[in-house]
Formats: C-alpha cells, structure tokens, sequence
C-alpha cells in the first residue's frame, strides 16, 4: 500500500472533517475541561479559506484520504528575537486505521522539502502534553522542546 501527499483541495472536505475528528475525540478525553466535542473541526467556509492559503496537505491511498496536514508560514520580528519565517504545523492527523505506516514522516518531508524551497528558518508546531505517541514522533523526527505552556485553573 503506498501513500501520496498531496494540495487538499474541496470535494476532501468530508475525509478532512473526519479525520480531524478523530482529534477532536482525543483531545475532549484528554481535557473535557477545555474541548468540546464537535464533529466539526472547523466549517466548510474555514476550510475553502485554508485551500485558499495553499496551507491544507493531504495523504491518500488508493484515493481515500488517511491523512491531513496543515502549515501556516509566520514571520517572527520583535525586539525580543531574531527574525525568522519559519512553517507551522497547524495541524496533522492520521485516520486510525492508517496510524504507525509512516503517513506522519510523509507529511514532515513534504514540510522540510517547502521549508527548503521557500529559504524558511524552521518548522515549528505544538503538542498536547498529553499525546504521548504524537511527542515520540516528533522527537523521532528531530524535534526538540522550544517552549511549554502552563495554565492555572
């Protein structure tokens, strides 16, 4: 079985959504405290707008969807730090079944073959603390920890 990364364009909307719920699923058992369980990551007019940016990637297989990926390109520049354009990773996220067939290492190659092309300074992305198995990838990958977020409830 191989996979491919491709642009996300519209008629993916429904594999998108999906998938992302999947997510969204772990997320409110991690944290019911703060995510709500909604099958709807986002809207069809905020993911017209995403394949609008040329931000949304997908994975396939034999034409299904098992994968998704979304950057956003920031330029970082205030007094505090250097400056840099670095990719965000906004999102990624593999469909259950697909998890563990290196869909995820996909997608970072898509992501370090742009930060090339483009001259970018970096990628970047942020984890929940309780994503045991995404945090092992990405240090896997090559990611190292650049900050943590705390809260106070």
């Amino acid at each position: 079985m191989g996979f491919t990364v491709r642009i996300a364009v519209a008629g993916d909307y429904e594999a998108v959504a999906k998938i992302m719920y999947q997510v969204q699923k772990l997320h409110v058992d991690w944290r019911p405290d703060i995510y709500q369980d909604n099958p709807y990551f986002f809207d069809e007019d905020y993911y017209s707008f995403l394949l609008d940016k040329g931000s949304m990637y997908v994975a396939e297989t034999e034409g299904k969807v098992v994968g998704v990926l979304g950057i956003d390109r920031r330029h970082i520049e205030n007094p505090a730090q250097v400056t840099r354009n670095v990719i965000f990773i906004d999102s990624m996220a593999v469909d259950a079944e697909y998890r563990g067939k290196g869909i995820g290492h996909l997608f970072f190659d898509k992501v370090k073959a742009i930060k090339e092309e483009e001259g970018l300074d970096g990628i970047e992305l942020q984890v929940n603390a309780r994503n045991a198995a995404a945090r092992e990838m990405y240090r896997k990958c090559g990611f190292t920890e650049k900050s943590i977020n705390m809260e106070l409830l």
